[in-house]
C-alpha cells in the first residue's frame, strides 16, 4: 500500500474553474495537478487541484486575484 502524504485540495463548482485554475499555476509556476476529487470532500464538477501544503497561501492568493470560484479548501493526506 502506498504511504500517504500531505496535500492541500481545492475543489470547484464547474469543471471550467478546475481548468482555470491549472492554466493559472502553469502559467505562475505553481506546482499541482487536476485529480479526481476525493470521497472525503465535496465538489459539484468531479475536478479538484492538488499541490503540496506550502502553496496554500499563495493558491489563495492566486485565486483571489483571477477571481476564481472555488467550492472549498482542504488539507487532506492522500
Amino acid at each position: 500500500m502506498r504511504e500517504k502524504k500531505p496535500y492541500f485540495v481545492v475543489t470547484y463548482f464547474t469543471t471550467a474553474e478546475a481548468m482555470a485554475t491549472e492554466r493559472l499555476c502553469k502559467a505562475r509556476g505553481i506546482e499541482g495537478r487536476l485529480i479526481s476529487a476525493p470521497r472525503s470532500v465535496t465538489a459539484d464538477c468531479g475536478i479538484a487541484w492538488r499541490s503540496l501544503p506550502e502553496s496554500k497561501e499563495i493558491i489563495k492568493s492566486a485565486l483571489a486575484e483571477a477571481n476564481i470560484e472555488v467550492q472549498g479548501f482542504y488539507d487532506l493526506e492522500l
